[in-house]
């Protein structure tokens, strides 16, 4: 481990060989799908849903990289150091997630045969609240965007010096290029590649780092005795930043919203030919999920056991915790050739994978959502696929920009949640009410979306806002520098213990702020549904109006038991007059 004389390690001619190979590779799929793959991306189904012939294992690979991002690969390593393994348990909701995906609501999605999320909103409602659901959308992903762009410039500023504002525009560049040239499919099978690497970086991490530790029990037993393995605090207390419940319950709802109403995930699910392969995606998506966030959480367990004795934030080795990965990397295994490069190459396809998800999905909503439908006269394929890839560059160009704006904020996974929440939420609460409450109204759903939103923003952005100023502060597990050198040890001890004399209390800030960001997903998802309802009940709940069957879940139907035999439409006068 370091100590203050030594010196800070650096890529070395392999890494960056290795790194620019991912980045080449990664370019070249999108030259291939653009100009020599026999099926050219020259149509908005090609673009946008590869013709719908994609195969099981792209798709499964595809889906896994675009949610495990390099904000989880830098993150949860972070977290489990910092806070310990309470995180680690949101991993028991996302069976219920899969299930609910899987046989509730991507049935509708596939009968409808959509390509944009947005549009079922449209069919189920009217377009205003198809044009608020998009707007949320695009701007969940103009604030996750910048996030995930950030991520990988951050490690590698780490490992190789290079400040991370010259690195951005690189990875943006690469992940724009490949992504306006081959649509769809060079998405998916660049994810793909960047899975495998992705995988095999994190397996090599975590077997080396043990290895270095002294074993699976070593590592295990110096997080017990720091106080590390905590996975059922089941104290209900809404403003602890992670419970069993606050990660359980809050994890579900953010899940079911992140997987199976997101654009992204619907969009690479239609590309299956059938709702079959559809529903094996999402089994195989489970089991990558487990294992990947797993061993990521794992990570920082070997983290904290090999800096046990000596916190590198603490020593100033490293300016944020998540930053501990990166600098793990360089001081265990800097030496070896092409690893630390493999590593980068890691966390970079992570981070392009999600990237040109985002940038290709909010191209097909934009494009579906608001510029189809307002064309007077149709437009050439030709000229759908032009325009598709300018917005693709324009998109990315201000994601680039909003990148600045990503530093100010909060841990990796506190930020990422906080940001998601602003929208998942409210999304959720209107594609339930279409889906699960036959007698929602246009009404009811445009108006629980936009109250929940308005409130989950004001709660997300004032808590953000306070834990900038240092109002709000979690408490983090214990610490320890009695390993480091002696004299750094008694700067350290006299530095810390005149500046905790001087302190002064905290005010608490308004307990909405404090509530903890696991919870803004379903507070936004239940006031969303609420208000919906009662909306819609003084609207009459739809007493004279038939709703496509198709457009309510299978689970509801069942249910409801309300169709006659070989009717396509629910009685929603009779449902109505039995809800009244």
């Amino acid at each position: 481990m370091d100590e203050e004389g030594d010196v800070k390690k650096y890529f070395d001619v392999i890494d960056y060989v290795v790194f620019a190979a991912m980045l080449i590779v990664s370019a070249f799929i999108g030259v291939y799908f653009a100009f020599f793959a026999k099926v050219k991306q020259n149509t908005t189904s090609e673009y946008l849903m590869g013709g719908k012939t994609m195969g099981i294992f792209p798709i499964s690979m595809s889906l896994i990289a675009s949610y495990i991002s390099g904000i989880s690969l830098l993150g949860l390593p972070a977290e489990m150091y910092t806070y310990g393994t309470q995180f680690w348990m949101t991993l028991v909701p996302e069976i219920f997630v899969a299930a609910v995906m899987a046989y509730a609501i991507l049935p509708v999605f596939y009968n409808l045969q959509i390509t944009s999320t947005y549009e079922y909103l449209h069919l189920r409602f009217n377009n205003t609240v198809r044009l608020l659901g998009t707007t949320l959308f695009l701007t969940k992903m103009l604030l996750y965007i910048p996030l995930v762009i950030y991520v990988p410039a951050l490690a590698f500023s780490q490992v190789t010096g290079i400040n991370l504002h010259l690195v951005t525009p690189v990875v943006c560049v690469v992940c724009i290029f490949y992504t306006t040239l081959g649509g769809l499919k060079a998405v998916v099978w660049t994810d793909t590649i960047q899975t495998i690497i992705m995988f095999g970086a994190l397996v090599i991490t975590v077997i080396v780092g043990t290895i270095k530790v002294g074993g699976v029990q070593e590592v295990w037993q110096r997080n017990q005795q720091g106080e590390r393995i905590e996975f059922f605090n089941m104290n209900t207390d809404p403003t602890i930043r992670h419970s069993f419940w606050t990660v359980t319950i809050g994890n579900f709802f953010y899940w079911l919203a992140s997987c199976s109403i997101n654009q992204a995930m619907v969009q690479r699910c239609l590309a299956m030919p059938t709702l079959k392969s559809a529903r094996i995606t999402i089994g195989i998506l489970l089991v990558g999920l487990w294992v990947l966030v797993s061993m990521c959480c794992y990570m920082g367990l070997v983290i904290y056991a090999f800096y046990h004795k000596c916190d590198p934030v603490t020593r100033g080795r490293i300016h944020k915790s998540d930053q501990l990965l990166p600098y793990f990397i360089m001081d265990t295994v800097g030496d070896i050739p092409g690893l630390p490069g493999m590593f980068v190459s890691g966390v970079f396809s992570a981070a392009l994978s999600s990237m040109s998800t985002g940038l290709n999905s909010m191209t097909g909503v934009i494009f579906e959502d608001l510029i189809k439908p307002r064309l007077k006269r149709t437009m050439s394929e030709a000229h759908a696929s032009l325009l598709m890839k300018i917005i693709v560059v324009l998109i990315g160009i201000i994601c680039v920009g909003l990148v600045f704006v990503v530093e100010k904020l909060g841990t990796l996974i506190q930020a990422a949640g906080s940001i998601g929440a602003i929208t998942a939420g409210p999304l959720l609460g209107v594609f339930s009410l279409g889906m699960f409450f036959p007698g929602a109204t246009s009404e009811g759903a445009l108006v629980g979306g936009f109250l929940s939103g308005a409130l989950i923003t004001w709660i997300s952005v004032g808590s953000q806002a306070q834990i900038g100023h240092g109002r709000i502060r979690f408490p983090q597990k214990p610490i320890s520098v009695e390993g480091c050198s002696a004299d750094w040890v008694a700067e350290y001890l006299s530095i810390t213990l005149s500046s905790k004399a001087s302190a002064k209390p905290v005010e608490l800030p308004f307990v909405l702020y404090r509530i903890s960001y696991m919870y803004y997903t379903p507070i936004g998802s239940i006031i969303a549904i609420l208000i919906g309802l009662v909306v819609s009940y003084c609207m009459g709940h739809n007493r004279n109006k038939e709703v496509n069957e198709e457009a309510i879940s299978p689970m509801v139907q069942k249910f409801l038991n309300r169709s006659k035999p070989g009717e396509s439409n629910i009685d929603l006068k009779a449902i109505s007059t039995d809800l009244r």
